[in-house]
């Protein structure tokens, strides 16, 4: 049976990165307490300088600037085009990240997870769109304020800006519709885990 919860993003708790260099607003997770045991983490981090990124060996992530003029990275020696709002960027958590800042302190919203345990999609959307999904959590971020959910047979949701539909357990193919800008992350347990 599917459960759908809407998180606020006035509940967030704030943790610090691994590294000590900043603080982080936890959305959610699938278990594990802190910065250990999860298969995968949504979370959004506020930047104020450019520096490193915290390691974490055997995850991937993916990041999208919120909000401020963006950052570029350099991963492993590379440096990436520049990160603008609601771009998202993957790499490797076991690469050596950096970020340079393109103006003033940013806030980013990240997914962390394990690809040995979950297969997992992102896509940033923005006006009116529909989708079907079979995938056994889907996540919808809001990136603004007043973004409609509608996921078929558990109604309507309204969220406000950085609240997070979760929808875990499911089974089936589901019609999900939005309006707004939302991030849709879809996350099934890899098969061969």
């Amino acid at each position: 049976m599917s459960q759908l919860r809407v998180l606020r993003a006035r509940d967030y708790p704030r943790m610090p990165w691994k590294n000590g260099g900043g603080s982080t607003e936890e959305i959610t997770r699938d278990a594990g307490e802190g910065l250990d045991g999860f298969g995968w983490r949504l979370s959004i981090a506020d930047i104020e300088a450019s520096g490193g990124f915290s390691s974490f060996t055997g995850y991937q992530r993916v990041i999208s600037v919120l909000q401020g003029d963006g950052m570029r990275l350099s991963v492993d020696g590379h440096e990436t085009r520049a990160l603008l709002p609601f771009d998202a960027f993957a790499f490797s958590g076991e690469s050596q990240v950096a970020c340079t800042l393109l103006g003033g302190a940013i806030r980013d919203f990240n997914l962390i997870y394990a690809p040995s345990r979950y297969k997992a999609r992102l896509q940033w959307f923005e006006g009116a769109t529909r989708l079907f999904s079979s995938a056994q959590t889907l996540l919808v971020f809001s990136g603004e304020a007043d973004v409609a959910v509608v996921v078929e047979g558990q109604g309507e949701s309204a969220l406000e800006l950085y609240d997070c539909l979760q929808l875990s357990g499911n089974v089936g193919l589901l019609e999900v519709a939005v309006s707004g800008r939302c991030c849709i992350i879809e996350l099934t347990a890899s098969t061969h885990a």
